[in-house]
């Protein structure tokens, strides 16, 4: 799966709190990582989607996660929701 599908995506969470609570809600469908983010941020982002068994696609910087979320700083996480 493609970052571009950020961009298209409505219903998206941006940054590792919300990015969290979608997947302890089970409302992330897919989870984006940003290969640059902070190991921690990262671990925690991994260990979550394993246990629920949510898919992982990483994205070279945070900046192009940024980007493709529509927001003009950097992003460690993002999700696309369920609609």
């Amino acid at each position: 799966m493609a970052i571009e599908v950020l961009k298209d995506s409505a219903c998206k969470a941006v940054g590792m709190k919300q990015t969290i609570r979608a997947i302890k809600e089970h409302s992330a469908t897919v989870v984006f990582i940003a290969n640059d983010a902070d190991k921690h941020i990262k671990d925690a982002i991994v260990n979550a989607c394993e246990q629920n068994g949510i898919e992982i696609e990483y994205v070279d910087t945070m900046e192009q996660l940024g980007e493709a979320c529509g927001i003009e700083v950097g992003a460690a996480t993002a999700a696309i929701l369920k609609a």
